[in-house]
């Protein structure tokens, strides 16, 4: 049963809200939550580009969520809280300083000044303390490098058990939820998940699609849980036809567990090229 713990933001509005995509260093994107008067950010690794966007769309910064420690994710939150001088929620055991609010598995972030309810899913692998937040009424998901369009994360601190489960449990979210990945890898990602599964023609209509977005200078995220189930082989690890190619290319033993299907996969995109 998922916790009824809530940290709450004084100012209620009803405002319809909207996301902000904001570019950073060379591939990140940092993700400006609104309703046209007030913002929270997620993930904001550059404190300028989320300043500049703000002062851009004339809002107000009322908080800061993060979903690990890595630098290019939290390196932009002292300026920030400094400016700003807003609560910082983020994983109670990542080992990130500053945070006002400690969030663990099944609590409720409530940011009363954009009516918005955010669950906390705690989803170790990339790092033991990573956590996603997800908004069940706008059907959004903030992942961080957990889960990427087309694939995800690499295991710095976590096991492949740990991380395939947190794989699984964001997979469970209903089919349009939003996902929204911290980083633009999904060409490369995409063109991995067709070494692995060459026959897999939705992939291959997606590829195209995506193509012509990045041809467009267009962002490829948010995607959907329904779109990753479809084609991203780190959610595909007990399909036939991904344990198949695992086999045939020497990358397994047939008839291995799950975690140890995982673990192979991972490791094979960690080295393709």
């Amino acid at each position: 049963m998922r916790s009824l713990l809530h940290f709450t933001l004084a100012i209620m509005t009803t405002q319809p809200l909207s996301i902000l995509t904001v570019p950073a260093f060379d591939d990140n994107y940092l993700w400006l939550a609104h309703n046209g008067s007030h913002a929270i950010v997620v993930d904001p690794g550059d404190a300028e580009a989320i300043i500049q966007a703000l002062t851009q769309h004339h809002l107000q910064l009322c908080a800061i969520l993060l979903t690990h420690h890595h630098p290019d994710h939290t390196g932009g939150v002292p300026a920030l809280v400094e400016k700003f001088k807003v609560p910082v929620y983020g994983p109670s055991n990542d080992g990130i300083d500053g945070i006002t609010y400690a969030l663990n598995d099944g609590e409720i972030v409530s940011i009363a000044a954009l009516n918005l309810q955010l669950e906390v899913i705690t989803v170790p692998g990339h790092t033991l303390g990573h956590i996603a937040y997800y908004a069940p009424q706008q059907a959004w998901l903030f992942c961080g490098d957990t889960l990427f369009a087309g694939g995800c994360g690499r295991l710095f601190e976590g096991t492949p058990a740990q991380m395939l489960n947190s794989l699984d449990r964001l997979a469970a979210l209903p089919d349009d939820t939003a996902v929204y990945c911290a980083h633009e890898y999904t060409l490369s990602n995409l063109r991995f998940a067709q070494e692995v599964e060459p026959d897999n023609s939705v992939l291959a209509a997606r590829i195209q699609s995506e193509q012509k977005k990045r041809e467009l200078n267009i962002p490829t995220v948010p995607s959907r849980i329904d779109l990753e189930k479809q084609t991203n082989p780190f959610l595909r690890i007990r399909e036939t036809s991904v344990q198949n190619r695992l086999v045939s290319t020497g990358k397994i033993l047939a008839n291995q567990d799950d975690a140890s299907n995982f673990a192979a996969l991972r490791e094979w995109k960690n080295n393709y090229r």
